[in-house]
């Protein structure tokens, strides 16, 4: 009786796989490895022989003492070495005596860990200043991530001595993470921008020199090629998405200017008053902002807010929730509207 027959796929795949043993075991196997050899060559002194590291590393150790056993430890010990030092990891080789015949190996603690991170109090400061970024979903996990790493190497964070007149940041500008990373990449930027009061956007092409925070408020701040000028754009009347201009290393950095008194002194904006009606205890951001409140019988409070972006003002409404109901200016409610429209639509 004829056995199981085995298909062309079969017969030209791994002996491994067809085992069980994927490539993916395989993979994990060799970096339990890798961490291993790491950890004992870390933690001695004295240099390791081949055969030394082949009995204490699990991954290496093996019961099979023939040549072609010995052969594929050589073949793997030599690969792993390889990659070490590709990763940038001190390998040392070296004798412990004189009697040694062998070379052996290991890892000195003093190149291979990182200098201590010490920040002065300014640095200190910035950092923890960043920190309030992390009630932003667009950040936080970057922002936490990174945060955490530097205290677990003992820096202290301090979030106390920032400004006090600097308020809760808001990293939820769709348009924030592009024009912070073309920043980076000195790369020019092109996008659509809507001046105030102007009922279409104009394309605007900038080399862009930083973004920052500024009253509650992100700006970016660069060169505008059209209007061979210096000139400071808020992220929020920016429609549209971000498009890259050329290649990266293009933009010449303007060193010496100071970004947020550049943006300081931008001519004023005319200044809006927002009547908005909150019910319930919900939209505390909006209270926050108001400056002033009148309690009606109905249990809800009318509330009076200040603003110069309409379309800024807009999200801050719709993103309350239907406890809200903005009455004027009229502009600004028909902004509400469309922002629940298209998001009813989605």
């Amino acid at each position: 009786m004829p056995g199981p027959s085995v298909t062309a796929a079969e017969r030209g795949a791994p002996r491994r796989a067809r085992r069980g043993i994927t490539f993916d075991d395989m993979a994990a196997r060799r970096a339990e490895r890798m961490i291993n050899l790491v950890l004992c060559l870390l933690s001695t002194r004295q240099f390791l022989t081949a055969e030394q590291i082949r009995r204490s590393v699990p991954g290496y150790e093996t019961d099979d003492s023939s040549e072609r056993a010995d052969d594929a430890f050589k073949r793997m010990f030599e690969r792993d070495k390889a990659e070490l030092r590709d990763l940038g990891v001190p390998l040392e080789t070296g004798r412990t005596s004189i009697f040694d015949v062998d070379d052996g190996y290991r890892i000195a603690r003093r190149d291979y860990e990182l200098p201590e991170i010490e920040f002065d109090p300014a640095e200190a400061a910035a950092v923890g200043l960043a920190s309030r970024l992390w009630q932003s979903a667009t950040l936080s996990s970057a922002a936490r991530s990174a945060a955490l790493k530097l205290r677990a190497g003992g820096v202290e964070l301090d979030d106390r001595s920032a400004p006090e007149t600097v308020g809760p940041l808001d990293a939820a500008e769709s348009s924030l993470g592009p024009l912070l990373e073309a920043v980076a990449d000195s790369r020019a930027v092109s996008f659509g921008y809507r001046k105030s009061g102007a009922s279409a956007a104009e394309v605007r092409t900038v080399e862009p020199w930083g973004v920052l925070s500024w009253l509650g408020r992100w700006y970016l701040v660069g060169h505008d090629r059209a209007r061979a000028a210096a000139r400071s754009f808020r992220l929020s009347r920016i429609d549209g998405p971000i498009r890259l201009v050329g290649g990266a290393g293009e933009v010449a950095r303007r060193h010496g200017l100071d970004l947020v008194q550049f943006v300081r002194g931008g001519p004023p904006e005319r200044t809006q008053r927002a009547t908005v009606t909150v019910v319930g205890p919900g939209a505390a951001r909006l209270r926050r902002m108001a400056r002033r409140a009148n309690a009606d019988a109905d249990l809800s409070d009318q509330l009076s807010i200040d603003f110069t972006d309409v379309h800024w003002m807009a999200r801050q409404i719709a993103s309350a929730g239907e406890s809200v109901r903005v009455t004027a200016p009229a502009e600004l409610v028909d902004a509400v509207i469309a922002l629940l429209r298209q998001a009813a639509g989605r």
